[in-house]
Formats: structure tokens, C-alpha cells, sequence
């Protein structure tokens, strides 16, 4: 009887995987098609991929030169940004909505509970709720004040390396001489963090498929080579630039994450414990830790302007209801309740990863496949990042006819030395946690209420009465300060345990 359950457990999950493997194979191949036939157009005479980002980024060099004439002649007409983003391949608002979900939106909210575990069932609720208002009203004081940076200056768009230097370049006279000290520190921090990050990402998806594999045939293969394996369907997923093109791998992404979710929550919600069984709050120590753990999982701050800065109708991100405020409430929710039950029905036993306290097998296999999965179509978005920065590096210096093949051939090399790194150093997680807990909280808290002071600093109406909006952001960097210290000491204290 033993082994006839065997072999149907076997059976089902070789079909899960067959099922869920096929419809991705499918979009893999349909839209790298179009992607080459988009080139081919280009190629004939159409707008280069080159030139859609050239004026956004111009800024950098003639910035002081515009802000000159701004405030000696003013400008001629107002200007609305949006009008002028000539993409052809512009992001439509569900579009915009889905990745924003999926940028935020990954295989952390499977250690939520560990994250209550820290803070206590009550305490944690609240605080995880108060920790999402918190990342939302960063995410919109960064938007507000690229959207109003790009009128002023004159621009359809301003990345967020691009919005730091602009607020320092148009702000307070003593601050102008820093602009490019900031540019600089924003592209390095957002590229340290989402090229480690995709590198996580590759191992995450290599361990996964050698855990499934040995469960089920008797075969011992060097880690590596899954590693390498890996880099087979990694490559085609982020040699895709256009976010138009990701839209359909981030709603298939969202789709996996939420049947492994449902399955992780079906057996969550079968015999739950009183909710007097936990307790409501723990202790002082823990709640750095729980406070920290909740900030990164929800914290996608890096490819929030990417998303912005190609939407069709700009004006619908912020707002009420609007892409933002729609896709925080639906993330924070989803962590919340993840969170929230899944310390409830395992109390002090909370794992790491919720998945590793599953009791059915069957169940556990397919979140894994389906975490994985959902991973592997997170790839080309997270990817965007540190690509399109290396990029804005390297673009000045490439002539004009090999641009699109050296654009290509310049992602195929990251991607690959990053299959390099994590072929040589398999448990790099400790050490992206820590440039995680530096960079993350420093562009997600600290920045965006640096900017928006800069930006708006001799604005009295904006800032309120008694300039309340001063001592606000000021808060918001005490919370930087304890994101930064709590991040920290976890990380150090994970890499001395694995590396000791």
C-alpha cells in the first residue's frame, strides 16, 4: 500500500509540474518571438530601443543649464510629462498594476508567520499594517516628487537616480553641490541590491530544482550543474527589455504565487488553535527583528519609477483609487493574513519558511514548484534594474549602429557572470541580506523622505502649517535608523552562523 501511495504522490506531482511548466514554455517562446520581431522593425528604420530613455536621461548633463533658464525666463508653457513619452510600447494601467503587485510580491510572504513569531500574534498585526502605510506613503513621496521634478526640468521622466539629483540640483543653493554624490550613491545601492537579489534568485531556483529531483530519483548531481541548468531558462527570461512584454510573466508569476499561497493556507486554516493559544505580544527584544523582516518583504521601492516612467497614462499611478494605493492595499492584505494564521496554527514551531511546516508531502512539493516557478517569472523584472544602469553607463560609449547588439549582448554577461557567482558562492543569501538591510532601507525610507524634503523645502503650502511635514519626515528617518540597525544585526548574526 506504501508504495502504490508512492507512486501516485509521484505521479501527481509530475503532472503538477508538466502542467504548470508547459503554459510558461509557451510564453517564453511567443514573446521572445515578438521581442525579435520588435527589433527587426527597429532595425528598418523605426525608433532605436536606444532612443527612448535618451531624454529622460539628458538631464544629467545640461540639468543646471535648464534650471537656469527655468528661474531666469520661466518656463514657456506648463508641461505635463506624460504627453511627451513617445514609447511605443507603452504600459497600459493593469499593466502597471501587476507588476507593481509582482515587484513587491514574492516567496517573503512565506516567512511572514516567523515574522509574527518575533512580535507576537496582536502586536504584529497592527505593526505589519502600520509597517504597509509606511512603505506606501514612501513610494508616493518618491512618485510626487519625480512627477513634479520632471515638470520642473522639463522631462518626460526621471528614474530614481535621476529624481535624487534633480531635487539637489533644483533645491536649497547649499545642497546643489551634492547632486552628483547622491546620483551616484542611489545607482550604486539600487544596483548592488537587485543584481545580488536576481543572483539569490538563480541559487533559490537551483536548490529547488535538486530538492525535487532527489525526492524522487536516486541520483546525486553536483549542485553547480542545476546551477547551470538554471542559466538554460533564466537567459531567454531576461533578455527581455520592454515591461510590456514582462506583463504577461508577472501576472503568470502572481497566478503561481497564489495557488502555492492557497495550498499553504488550505492546510493553514484546517484544526486552528483558539487565538488565545499565542501570545499577543512577546518581547521588546524580538520586535526589531519582526519590524525588519516585515520591511523587506514588502519593500520593492527599486521598480516602482521603471513602472512609472513607461505607463500610458502616468496620472492613474497615484491618486485614489490608482495603481499604488490598489496594489499596496492587495499586498499588505495578503502578508497580513499569511502572517497572521500561519503563527496562529503553528505557534513557537513557525519555520523559516511556512512551507517547511506543511505535513502533507504532496502539498509541500507543489509550493515548492510553484514558488519556484513564480521565482523564475520574477526574474526579468527584478532584472531591469541593475541592467538598465549598467546600460545608462555604457550607452555614451558604444556607437550608434551596434547599440541594440551590444545592448543584448550586455545583459547575456550579466546574467552569466551572475550564474558564475552563484556557482562560486552558493550561500550568498547571508551576505545579499546584508547589503539588503544597508541599501533597502536606505532607499526605501531614508531617500524618499530626503527628496521629498529637498524638493519641496521652499514650498509653504506643500509643507503645512508649522511645517508639520518637516518633523513627519524626519520621523520617517528614526524609522530608517531602526530598519538599518535591526537589519544589520540579523544579517551579521546569519553570516557569522554560516560561515562560523
Amino acid at each position: 500500500m506504501k508504495e502504490k501511495g508512492k507512486v501516485r504522490i509521484n505521479r501527481f506531482v509530475r503532472q503538477t509540474l508538466t502542467v504548470c511548466c508547459l503554459p510558461l514554455c509557451c510564453l517564453l517562446l511567443i514573446y521572445l518571438s515578438e521581442m525579435l520581431s520588435e527589433n527587426n522593425t527597429k532595425m528598418n528604420g523605426h525608433l532605436a530601443p536606444e532612443k527612448e530613455k535618451a531624454d529622460s536621461t539628458s538631464y544629467l548633463s545640461n540639468s543646471k543649464a535648464k534650471l537656469a533658464h527655468t528661474l531666469e525666463d520661466g518656463p514657456e508653457t506648463p508641461y505635463e510629462p506624460g504627453e511627451h513619452r513617445d514609447f511605443p510600447h507603452a504600459l497600459g494601467t493593469p499593466g502597471a498594476l501587476f507588476h507593481m503587485i509582482k515587484g513587491s510580491l514574492g516567496s517573503g510572504i512565506l516567512s511572514m508567520p516567523v515574522a509574527f513569531k518575533n512580535g507576537g500574534l496582536w502586536v504584529s498585526l497592527v505593526g505589519a499594517l502600520f509597517i504597509g502605510v509606511i512603505c506606501t506613503h514612501c513610494v508616493h513621496l518618491l512618485v510626487l516628487s519625480s512627477q513634479t521634478l520632471s515638470k520642473k526640468m522639463r522631462q518626460p521622466s526621471l528614474d530614481y537616480a535621476g529624481t535624487a539629483e534633480a531635487a539637489f540640483v533644483t533645491g536649497p543653493a547649499k545642497l546643489r553641490k551634492y547632486s552628483v554624490i547622491v546620483r551616484e550613491f542611489v545607482d550604486s545601492a539600487l544596483m548592488i541590491t537587485y543584481y545580488f537579489g536576481t543572483t539569490v534568485y538563480i541559487v533559490f531556483i537551483a536548490s529547488t530544482t535538486k530538492q525535487i529531483v532527489e525526492s524522487h530519483w536516486n541520483v546525486d548531481i553536483n549542485p553547480r550543474l542545476y546551477v547551470l541548468m538554471t542559466a538554460l531558462v533564466i537567459v531567454p527570461v531576461g533578455s527581455i527589455r520592454r515591461l510590456k512584454f514582462l506583463v504577461p510573466f508577472s501576472f503568470v508569476a502572481i497566478i503561481f504565487l497564489f495557488i502555492g499561497c492557497t495550498f499553504v493556507l488550505y492546510e493553514v486554516f484546517s484544526d486552528l488553535p483558539p487565538f488565545t493559544s499565542r501570545p499577543a505580544f512577546t518581547s521588546i527584544q524580538r520586535l526589531p527583528l519582526f519590524y525588519a523582516t516585515v520591511l523587506f518583504a514588502l519593500e520593492g521601492i527599486g521598480t516602482v519609477l521603471p513602472i512609472e516612467n513607461v505607463m500610458k497614462k502616468p496620472q492613474h499611478f497615484l491618486g485614489c483609487p490608482g495603481v499604488l494605493n490598489v496594489a499596496m492595499t492587495v499586498l499588505v492584505f495578503i502578508y497580513t493574513i499569511m502572517g497572521f494564521f500561519g503563527y496562529l496554527k503553528y505557534g513557537e514551531e513557525t519555520a523559516g519558511s511556512i512551507s517547511l511546516n506543511l505535513n502533507s508531502s504532496v502539498i509541500g512539493e507543489v509550493v515548492k514548484v510553484l514558488v519556484a516557478l513564480n521565482v523564475l517569472c520574477s526574474y526579468g523584472l527584478c532584472f531591469c534594474v541593475p541592467s538598465e544602469i549598467v546600460w545608462r553607463k555604457l550607452n555614451p560609449r558604444v556607437r550608434e549602429e551596434n547599440k541594440t547588439r551590444a545592448y543584448y549582448t550586455m545583459r547575456i554577461l550579466m546574467i552569466l557572470s551572475a550564474v558564475v557567482v552563484a556557482c562560486a558562492l552558493p550561500d550568498l543569501e547571508p551576505f545579499v541580506g546584508l547589503c539588503g538591510a544597508i541599501c533597502y532601507s536606505t532607499l526605501g525610507l531614508l531617500f524618499p523622505s530626503v527628496i521629498d524634503l529637498v524638493t519641496f523645502w521652499e514650498d509653504k503650502e506643500y509643507m503645512g502649517p508649522g511645517r508639520w511635514k518637516l518633523y513627519k519626515n524626519v520621523f520617517l528617518m528614526l524609522m530608517w535608523l531602526i530598519a538599518l540597525t535591526a537589519g544589520t544585526q540579523a544579517s551579521v548574526a546569519k553570516i557569522v552562523e554560516t560561515y562560523a
